[in-house]
């Protein structure tokens, strides 16, 4: 398995707020974000039917675990390329497929949007990685210049936030006592809600060249904390409601007692029998393919 090689693509503003800013975050909550939210993964997975040999791209693999799914499902034959703008992320990712002995995978730490990919994939997968483009439809083209044709995209976004309370109301929580972030926020794109419209993202894949898009719905739990205040700080740190929390600076710091108060009252109904915090969750299984030449 290779280790870093040279990066073709410079960072750019939201490329360098996930590795300055949010990387420390999501690694410190990496038990919710890859294994509390797994339903998401781990069904559609469980699924695909992928051919032995098969050239396979995983798009913001974050921690590297769908890519090495992927790699024991394509086999020794095949080879997967996992890709992601944090290299804090990568090298859990390295660690772990040394570990798991697969030497047909690769992370590299890259900008997907503009990757100068070879166009030899068969299929390109991706657990909400393509929520936080800065331009969603170039890089969808270039994703699908990544592949083959007739190479199949699947990939996994959140529906809309009245079907995700476990992001949706501890937002509506934290507005209670912090403003809304100003125009000159800084963030890790256009968010978790922005592909949970259906239309919308049909055109994008269309403007980007890819036919037969398919939408399934997926609903089921998710775990989002170990108990209520692990809850509560992963809610303060990560997503709507920690984007609010970190731009109000000072004034959420001096009120963090009672905006933790309000949370607890909130998120308590959904505590389960071993303390931990269980809540559904819905998200968009969605499938799309590079058309062959000449269609």
């Amino acid at each position: 398995m290779s280790e870093v090689a040279t990066k073709l693509t410079e960072p750019t503003e939201y490329v360098q707020f996930w590795n300055d800013t949010l990387a420390d975050k999501f690694d410190r909550f990496r038990h919710i974000l890859m294994e509390g939210l797994s339903y998401h993964s781990r069904v559609p997975l469980e699924r695909l039917t992928v051919t032995p040999g098969s050239r396979i791209l995983d798009v913001g693999c974050g921690w590297g675990d769908t890519a090495i799914q992927l790699a024991r499902k394509t086999g020794p034959d095949g080879h997967v390329l996992g890709v992601d703008c944090v290299e804090q992320f990568l090298a859990k990712a390295r660690d772990d497929g040394r570990r798991a002995g697969l030497d047909n995978i690769r992370f590299i730490t890259e900008d997907v949007e503009r990757y100068p990919f070879d166009g030899s994939f068969d299929l390109c997968f991706s657990r909400f990685g393509m929520m936080f483009f800065e331009n969603p439809v170039l890089a969808m083209k270039n994703i699908r210049r990544a592949l083959s044709p007739g190479g199949e995209l699947i990939f996994i976004v959140w529906r809309s936030s009245d079907y995700n309370p476990w992001l949706g109301m501890a937002k509506e929580v934290v507005l209670r006592y912090l403003p809304e972030p100003g125009e000159g926020a800084r963030s890790c794109g256009p968010g978790p809600f922005s592909m949970a419209c259906t239309d919308v993202v049909s055109k994008q894949l269309e403007i980007a060249g890819f036919r037969d898009v398919n939408f399934e719905q997926l609903d089921g739990p998710v775990t989002v904390g170990n108990s209520v205040q692990d809850a509560i700080n992963f809610q303060l740190a990560i997503g709507p409601a920690g984007e609010v929390f970190r731009e109000a600076g000072e004034q959420a710091e001096r009120q963090r007692p009672e905006i933790e108060e309000a949370l607890r009252e909130a998120l308590a109904p959904f505590q389960d029998n071993s303390g931990s915090i269980v809540m559904p969750s819905s998200s968009w299984c969605i499938r799309a393919l590079n058309p062959e030449v000449g269609h």
